[in-house]
């Protein structure tokens, strides 16, 4: 663009010499270079500023002494090179208009060398408005431009910024402290910026002049104006001097208030959560993680969880070492059971009624007729002996407390149609005497005597026999009277076996069911036993029974020799018809009874089930240990033809398996049968016995 002044003058004969000095303002570059003004020169002028007059403010029209000035201050973009593409030297100055003060160049203007452009480059120092100028289109004399050519706009070029000198901080969200605060230029182009007095046309020079340090340190504390000292109020020269009036800058804020102390700034974040133990363990040693792999995944979780599963396996093992051990049973090796050789015992059972015969504590032998609840006669006399025995127990010699006969039972024993014992009123005898003449001669008015003195009524003795009959497992036999007398006492041969083995335990009961007669003081004459079979070898019956509803009962027992042992026979005979009379019926219940004992007596045998040092079974340690034992003697079984016996190992009553013994050591037995049929064996070890070891205890689950 072409100046707004209008046509420039050529310079004036008093200008000329001022020109020469210009020149030899250049040869002083040594002191340029320092940074120090020339003595010759006027402040706040530099050599290559200003454009060669004769190219530049030759034009028609220029005013005289603006036109050098002007075209320095308001170059247009480009105008450091002439049409030529030749950029002038930039120790050739131009002439300068009259008054114009010369300004020396700034020192990083020359840190570059002499080839730097600097011709028509104008930068303000506070970074304001760019003023541009077209080049002079003069037609001096010598004048580079073409004659009717346009100016052209070029694009300035841009001055280089020295660096900033680096400041060791700790954190960038500090503030910056006090003492790197930026400072005021004391240069010489800062001076006559800062400078009130200047002229419009020096003020604009001194503009373009300012150093870039002083421009570094005006852009820092605009952007962070916590840090910016207060500013001095400058004068902003204007293009135009003779048209418009200076401005004058006014602080936003007052500049005597002391700025606050710097302070760390805090966050207001959030914690973040922690990081994984890898990108942590990575961030504190600067170390990136490597990068995730299916190869480094697996390698990382066997790391981590291999410490995990053996702590828990030591721990593991310790426990299991630690456990208390079972405790060791016996197991028994062999067949649980035994059969005894031949076909099936059979005994000559009578046509009639119901009955049975059972060996005791080995088995039934076999029982006949439809087991029915039936009246049983007297042989009820057999509970309410077992009741009086079991409130009043006797053993040995020992005959129990007195007992007086009162008034009703004194009158009972004079009646004709019921068997009685001849008693009278305020007679007294001993429990023992009163139980011989409840059972030998099967005195009636003796077992109403008892149950009144037992339970101070019949009808509460009636009850004990009945909660008895309960107890043993009776479950076919309901007893309405002591005595049996009535019809509606009934039971069955299996309820009569079961009651038969239990009240044969008393040895009181045995003697006087075994005896044939007796003389008891106080009563006369002789009383005898109607059971006639106890003389037979190894009878001793229990009681016999008849009334007309019940026909002829007999409860019996027998003792057999086995292996030089006796053994008990319990057998019942009841519902015998076929007599004319209550004594006929009785008598043929006796003989069927004796038949059947003799048979039972010749079929019951022993048989060799075990013999001695045979392996029975073995020790079990609870671990997956077995020790063998060995039967230390024979075993014999007592049974019958076809006979199935059942073998039991154990530890006996009380004892208990050792975890560790020698050879030879008893640790239990083999029974067979139960009750007074139980026949058994030692058995021993037959060899050591250890405690589990360390593999065993491990590998435990149980």
């Amino acid at each position: 663009m072409a100046p707004t002044g209008g046509p420039t003058e050529g310079p004036s004969e008093s200008e000329k010499p001022e020109k020469a000095e210009a020149d030899k303002d250049d040869d002083h570059g040594q002191a340029d270079k320092d940074g120090t003004e020339a003595p010759d020169k006027p402040a706040g002028t530099a050599d290559g500023d200003v454009q060669d007059s004769s190219d530049s403010a030759k034009g028609p029209g220029a005013p005289a002494g603006v036109g050098a000035d002007a075209g320095a201050a308001v170059a247009p973009s480009g105008s450091g090179e002439d049409e030529d593409g030749d950029t002038p030297s930039a120790d050739k100055a131009e002439p300068k208009s009259e008054g114009a003060p010369a300004r020396s160049r700034p020192a990083w203007a020359k840190g570059d060398g002499e080839d730097r452009k600097s011709d028509g480059e104008d930068k303000k120092a506070d970074g304001g408005d760019k003023q541009a100028d077209g080049k002079s289109d003069g037609k001096g004399d010598g004048g580079d431009g073409k004659k009717g050519e346009e100016p052209v706009d070029r694009p300035t070029a841009v001055f280089k910024t020295l660096p900033r000198e680096q400041v060791d901080q700790p954190t960038t969200m500090l503030k910056l402290p006090r003492e790197l605060k930026a400072k005021p230029s004391t240069g010489p182009s800062a001076k006559a910026t800062a400078s009130p007095t200047a002229s419009p046309t020096v003020g604009s020079t001194a503009e373009r002049n300012v150093e870039p340090s002083a421009k570094a340190a005006t852009a820092s504390s605009t952007a962070a104006p916590a840090v910016q000292p207060p500013a001095e109020p400058t004068v902003q020269p204007s293009a135009a001097p003779s048209d418009e009036q200076a401005s004058t800058f006014v602080p936003l804020r007052r500049t005597d208030v002391p700025l606050p102390p710097a302070e760390a700034e805090r966050t207001r974040q959030q914690p973040m959560p922690p990081l994984p133990p890898l990108d942590l363990l990575a961030e504190l040693t600067n170390t990136p993680p490597p990068p995730e792999t299916p190869v480094r995944t697996a390698v990382r979780r066997v790391k981590i969880w291999t410490p995990l599963v053996l702590l828990l396996l030591i721990v593991f093992a310790v426990v299991q070492a630690l456990r208390p051990l079972p405790t060791p049973g016996l197991t028994l090796s062999g067949e649980p059971t035994y059969t005894f050789e031949g076909g099936k015992l059979d005994l000559p059972w009578p046509g009639e009624g119901q009955g049975g015969v059972e060996v005791e504590g080995v088995g039934t032998i076999g029982m006949y007729g439809e087991q029915k609840p039936a009246p049983i006669a007297s042989v009820a006399k057999a509970m309410t002996a077992y009741v009086i025995l079991k409130d009043h127990p006797i053993s040995g010699d020992e005959v129990g407390p007195k007992i007086t006969v009162d008034k009703q039972a004194g009158e009972e024993s004079d009646r004709p149609d019921e068997s009685t014992a001849p008693i009278k009123e305020g007679q007294q005898f001993t429990q023992k005497q009163m139980l011989q003449l409840l059972m030998i001669p099967s005195g009636n008015n003796a077992a109403r005597l008892l149950a009144r003195w037992d339970a101070t009524s019949e009808e509460a003795f009636v009850e004990k026999m009945n909660a008895a009959a309960e107890d043993l497992g009776m479950t076919n036999t309901t007893y309405t009277d002591p005595s049996g007398l009535e019809a509606s006492t009934v039971s069955t041969a299996a309820d009569q076996l079961k009651l038969g083995k239990a009240v044969m335990q008393n040895d009181v009961f045995r003697e006087i069911v075994n005896t044939p007669q007796i003389k008891i003081p106080g009563v006369e004459p002789m009383i005898y036993n109607n059971n006639r079979i106890l003389l037979e070898p190894g009878v001793s019956g229990i009681k016999t029974g008849s009334s007309t509803p019940a026909g002829g009962n007999l409860l019996w027992t027998a003792d057999t020799i086995i292996d030089g042992e006796s053994r008990r026979i319990v057998g019942a005979v009841m519902g015998a018809q076929q007599g004319a009379t209550l004594d006929d019926k009785l008598q043929l219940s006796i003989d069927n009874s004796l038949k059947v004992i003799k048979a039972a007596q010749e079929g019951v045998t022993s048989a060799a089930v075990v013999k001695k040092g045979e392996v029975v079974g073995y020790v079990d340690d609870g671990l997956g240990g077995r020790t063998p034992v060995v039967a230390t003697k024979d075993l014999r079984a007592v049974g019958w033809a076809g006979l199935e016996v059942r073998l039991k190992l154990g530890v006996g009553a009380g004892g208990q398996v050792p975890h560790s013994a020698e050879a030879g050591t008893v640790v239990g037995e083999l029974t067979i049968g139960s009750g007074t049929g139980k026949v058994s064996t030692p058995v021993a070890l037959q060899k050591d016995l250890a405690e589990p070891g360390f593999g065993a205890k491990l590998t435990r689950i149980g």
